[in-house]
């Protein structure tokens, strides 16, 4: 039977893991382990195990996270163990048996500093423990790791494997002071679903739309999502909504974006051109070099739940820690791979972004071209009505459908504005983050900047490159408003998200402007009244001005290779 048990494990993990090879261990699991916290609670959690002879050298490896201890982490966690690695995969606070309330990012900090002190007394600990996960289970990685360098050294993961993931989730709930609302709502009912153990509901939400959810995604105010989307309210997500500043202490306690350089254990990151994390984990990424960190670095063409990155993430973990704890050697040429979308094929690379990029200046002009000269003057107009919001397409989000769409019938839509440049006589390359500087004018006292690069392919395809939101005249995004000039305008500064692509020949460069993209993110009102009560829509007329001294532009990373 154990026999039969341990085929069936190895050809779940192949089928689930793409292209990952089981390791040589059977395995063993450990279940419902009860770990004490500080404040007398007790968290679940699973102890898998190699069984037979291992490498001793092998560190121990911690996992955390809310999602429970099956489905595709745990196949995750059995594929590390048959690796030789002995595997803790606990359970967050409220989360699957474990003792509390289930409050996001709020306890993980201590909780994880209890684990990890509790892990390295226990007898099948090896000595050495790292950490390892995606998304909230990086985050749970990040809240432990530089107050315990800082304060309990010996305690401290000694290696960390961050996949898909950032260490402050506020900065993405308002990315810029827009509310990322089918992210934010979406999650809040998944996760709500689990802890109330509606496992059918769960099912069917995850193989079919949602009709609570779409009805949710157009709810006023705010506040009403979750009601509406879970028949009750989630004390999280009214936190959530009530809170527009990232200053505010309820977002501050639980950002650990300041700790990052903090961290002198090796750390490995793998994300994807298309994760909704990527922007702020390239930038935790340059925090570690900056501080005189070796972080290795893996982007690819994935987006938040791409399957295809099923392999890369468990080989590669695997090869960067058997490197550091057993002196095997590297599978790497250099500290960052990284894919060339357009061209599809890797890159090894000395960092990221890639030295010798330069900025290429490209303004928008007024009869809708994209060009190096300086426009002739003129303003480009457009009505936004958040009554009928121009849509979201495409983009990153927490679905598998995250990479690049043809935009080719959203451009036609009144309220969206493209410039395009002529097509290139020699292939262009983008490396980096892409920033829009737009002199921008609103008929109202709030509005969205939401800007987007695509690459028009010769048959006439506009396919989505990268795009970045800024809100302005709104709670949160008051202390960094530009301030308007005589006539109105303000210099609105909109950094997209990083990109890797190569515009070929004959393909021309797109900028496509609007106003919005709902439900990606909640539809400004126009009003400027807080997000969480806002119930008035207020139609908007929105101006691009092309006029000297500082007409609209974007400023591309371009790369030489």
């Amino acid at each position: 039977m154990n026999m039969l048990r341990q085929r069936l494990s190895r050809w779940i993990q192949a089928r689930v893991l793409q292209g990952v090879v089981p390791g040589p261990h059977d395995i063993a699991i450990r279940k419902n382990l009860r770990v004490p916290m500080d404040d007398g609670a007790e968290l679940l959690a699973d102890l898998i195990t190699p069984l037979g002879d291992t490498d001793p050298q092998l560190p121990t490896i911690v996992i955390r996270g809310p999602y429970g201890r099956s489905g595709p982490v745990a196949n995750q966690a059995r594929a590390l163990a048959r690796e030789g690695f002995p595997v803790l995969f606990q359970s967050c606070r409220g989360t699957w048996g474990s003792d509390g309330v289930f409050t996001p990012q709020i306890d993980e900090q201590r909780d994880g500093i209890a684990t990890h002190r509790w892990v390295r007394k226990q007898p099948w600990c090896t000595g050495s423990v790292v950490t390892y996960g995606p998304s909230y289970m990086g985050f749970t990685q990040w809240a432990v790791a530089g107050k315990l360098q800082n304060e309990d050294p010996a305690n401290a993961p000694d290696a960390l494997c961050l996949l898909v993931t950032m260490p402050d989730f506020g900065a993405i709930t308002w990315d810029n002071a827009a509310f990322s609302l089918r992210n934010a709502l979406g999650w809040t009912q998944m996760m709500d679903r689990m802890i109330h153990r509606q496992l059918l509901a769960l099912a069917l939400g995850q193989l079919r739309p949602d009709g609570k959810l779409r009805k949710a995604f157009d709810a006023l105010p705010l506040a009403d999502g979750d009601r509406i989307a879970n028949g009750r309210r989630v004390h999280w997500y009214q936190d959530w909504v009530a809170h527009e500043r990232l200053t505010d202490q309820y977002w501050t306690q639980q950002s650990h974006t300041a700790s990052v350089p903090d961290v002198t254990a090796p750390v490995f990151m793998i994300t994807g051109w298309y994760d909704i994390f990527l922007p702020w984990q390239l930038r935790n990424y340059a925090q570690l070099v900056e501080a005189g960190r070796s972080p290795r670095l893996t982007l690819g063409p994935w987006g938040h739940i791409s399957r295809g990155m099923g392999a890369p993430t468990i080989n590669e973990s695997v090869s960067f820690l058997r490197e550091h704890f057993t002196g095997a050697p590297s599978t790497r040429v250099a500290p960052v791979r990284a894919y060339l979308t357009g061209a599809e094929h890797w890159h090894d690379l000395q960092s990221w972004p890639p030295p010798g990029t330069v900025t290429d200046v490209r303004y928008l002009q007024s009869e809708g071209g994209l060009a190096t000269e300086l426009p002739e003057g003129g303003t480009t107009r457009y009505i936004y009505d958040p009554a009928d919001p121009t849509p979201a397409l495409g983009g990153p989000s927490l679905q598998p459908n995250s990479g690049p769409v043809d935009n080719t019938a959203h451009e036609r839509r009144d309220d969206v504005t493209v410039f395009r440049d002529e097509p290139l006589g020699a292939p262009v390359t983008v490396a980096g983050e892409p920033v829009a500087r737009i002199r921008f004018r609103s008929s109202q006292p709030s509005a969205d900047l939401f800007v987007r690069i695509c690459d028009v392919h010769p048959d006439g395809r506009s396919m989505t490159v990268c795009d970045g939101i800024r809100r302005i005249g709104s709670i949160g995004s008051a202390a960094t408003d530009p301030e308007p000039d005589a006539d109105g305008f303000r210099e609105v500064e909109v950094r997209l998200w990083p990109t890797f692509h190569r515009f070929g020949s004959g393909h021309r460069i797109s900028v496509q402007i609007s106003s919005g993209a709902h439900p990606r993110y909640a539809r400004n009102p126009g009003s400027g009244e807080p997000a969480v009560s806002a119930v008035t829509l207020h139609r908007a007329t929105q101006e691009i001005s092309h006029d000297t001294p500082a007409p609209s532009r974007i400023d591309l990373p371009v790369w030489s290779s």
